[in-house]
């Protein structure tokens, strides 16, 4: 365990369970260098507690880099929740999790995540003021989905030598808050979408409301376009996936997209323009610090400007250094974070 904290160069390891309603938590703080860690919080059914752990941690030092990069007073934290097969009471459970998260003090603020909602943080809330997303302050979604425009602009115009997205083919993995968010965007500039996701209504949705084309879930990857947004869970980049995609630039709103950074260096190999996802969609993280914080929503909606001047100098960065972009965002995020 320690050797994975090592390597990964997280600072702790928190652990809690409460029997009475089932909790079984794992709390990963990566930094706060630079401030208390913050990150959300995900409720999720994993297959053992090894790949819960796992999770977290590299969750956590992603959520470091993301904040570091995006300019915030913020360190990098994750905590998972083993969703168990039958939970008599979600609320006590979210409750006991705001106990938990109190007793460190501050040093992590929590928010949502996959399988979280606002409802959940107002339970969190009634134990502990570590916490954000919370339905008074209002779903993060719209913020991400605005970064991540914003970062796909940035990308066309570093790839294809514009920024004009109007004609162009966007095949959109995943229609979730921020994903969906993020076709309404696009197709409010005229980009043609292609669009996937498991549940079949958000697709028809889509295809109804902004005349966008379904593609089979396991077809999206291999589909031409121009931009892919993988906008689902994270890993779905791999050595075997990287090889099927016909695309100039891959930038979507999904954590952790690559399984390792020498798939980055593949898709540079490639021609492919990766947008570091950590990066582009840090629009959500930006809004809960800083709302966490008191700014006001002008003084978020300009920060969120900062991602796609940081993609461009990352891209410049990566284009003389003949480098991937996700390599180069990563020795920036550790000069910020380490000093080197």
């Amino acid at each position: 365990m320690f050797a994975m904290m090592e390597a990964s160069r997280q600072e702790a390891l928190h652990f809690a369970q409460d029997p009475a309603t089932g909790l079984k938590a794992v709390i990963a703080i990566h930094s706060t260098r630079l401030g208390p860690a913050l990150g959300g919080c995900r409720y999720l059914a994993y297959p053992d507690e090894q790949s819960a752990i796992h999770d977290a941690m590299r969750l956590a030092q992603s959520m470091s880099y993301k904040a570091a990069l995006a300019g915030l007073e913020q360190g990098g934290g994750k905590a998972v929740i083993m969703r168990p097969a039958h939970v008599a009471n979600r609320g006590a459970l979210f409750e006991a999790f705001g106990r938990f998260i109190e007793t460190l003090g501050g040093r992590y603020i929590t928010a949502v995540d996959s399988g979280t909602s606002s409802a959940d943080m107002d339970c969190i809330a009634q134990h502990t003021r570590h916490v954000t997303s919370t339905s008074r302050g209002g779903d993060p979604s719209p913020h991400t989905a605005m970064g991540v425009f914003a970062g796909i602009r940035a990308s066309a115009m570093a790839r294809l030598g514009s920024n004009d997205l109007e004609g162009l083919r966007v095949a959109i993995q995943g229609l979730g808050h921020v994903g969906y968010a993020l076709a309404e965007q696009l197709h409010a500039v005229g980009a043609e979408l292609l669009v996937s996701d498991l549940d079949a209504g958000r697709v028809q949705l889509a295809v109804e409301q902004l005349g966008a084309k379904a593609v089979p879930c396991a077809d999206l990857l291999a589909t031409p376009c121009d931009i892919l947004a993988p906008c689902g869970l994270g890993g779905i980049l791999n050595a075997e996936t990287v090889g099927q995609l016909h695309c100039a630039v891959v930038a979507g709103a999904a954590n952790t997209q690559l399984a390792d950074l020498a798939v980055a260096d593949s898709l540079q190999n490639r021609g492919i323009l990766y947008a570091p996802d950590y990066v582009i969609n840090s629009g959500g993280l930006i809004y809960v610090a800083l709302q966490h914080r008191g700014e006001s929503l002008t003084t978020i909606t300009a920060h969120l400007t900062k991602i796609s001047e940081r993609l461009t100098e990352i891209y410049a960065h990566a284009q003389a250094e003949k480098r991937s972009p996700a390599r180069v965002a990563d020795s920036l995020a550790e000069r910020l974070l380490y000093g080197r």
